[in-house]
């Protein structure tokens, strides 16, 4: 069984969580502030973690910072009950993998958490290149020439997906089904971690672009 992480500081929505994620055939461990969060992600090998944003102390984009920042390749789903561009574009800088507004039902939350746990089997491709950019599916690590490139699992998936087909245009759909498991979730996603990864490339100083094919999706170029 999967163990999940839960991290929320009021007690009902805490037990509502906990009953949920179990309902649905995972191992819920609940925690109440970002400490003890941190302890647990070390001490324990979680599938996912479900983070509340507002929380006492430390907040979920703290967490989920500090998460990545140990090296960490956790899937974080954040919570919250704001739903502004500028809180979706933070939450995925400080490295979440996707972000869901409350109120919400179960059966998404289960698609959301399910979606995050996909992986692609490692024995399928080993190393993909293109340009400077390199991705090695045994190790989750992607390089720009000798520098390691810190992304999250979906922001790793979504540039495999790009840089493993470089001669075809990926389109908002496919990015959608192949990095969150349904062509249906919001598409406006796909948009905030394209920009995501620009500038983590561009950081790296990377020679790959990404390139928006207006109305339809995405493709990679490699500059000179």
């Amino acid at each position: 069984m999967k163990s999940v992480l839960i991290v929320e500081d009021d007690p009902e929505m805490g037990q509502v969580l906990e009953r949920g994620i179990a309902a649905r055939d995972y191992a819920p461990t609940l925690v109440t502030d970002g400490v003890e969060a941190l302890i647990q992600v070390s001490r324990q090998q979680f599938a996912a973690a479900v983070i509340d944003v507002m929380l006492p102390g430390m907040s979920g984009f703290e967490i989920c910072r500090r998460i990545r920042e140990s090296g960490s390749t956790l899937p974080v789903l954040l919570l919250t009950a704001r739903d502004g561009i500028d809180d979706r574009v933070f939450g995925l800088d400080s490295g979440a993998d996707d972000y869901l507004t409350k109120p919400f039902s179960f059966d998404e939350l289960a698609a959301r958490l399910r979606a995050l746990m996909r992986r692609d089997a490692p024995e399928q491709w080993s190393l993909v290149s293109f340009g400077d950019v390199s991705l090695d599916a045994q190790s989750r690590r992607a390089r720009v020439g000798e520098r390691q490139l810190s992304l999250s699992p979906n922001e790793f998936l979504l540039l495999k997906l790009l840089i493993s087909q470089p001669d075809r245009v990926v389109t908002r759909p496919e990015i959608l089904d192949a990095v969150w498991g349904s062509p249906y979730v919001d598409q406006n996603i796909v948009d905030q971690y394209v920009s995501t990864l620009r500038k983590k490339l561009a950081a790296g100083s990377s020679r790959v672009a990404i390139v928006t094919i207006r109305g339809v999706g995405y493709q990679v170029e490699a500059g000179a």
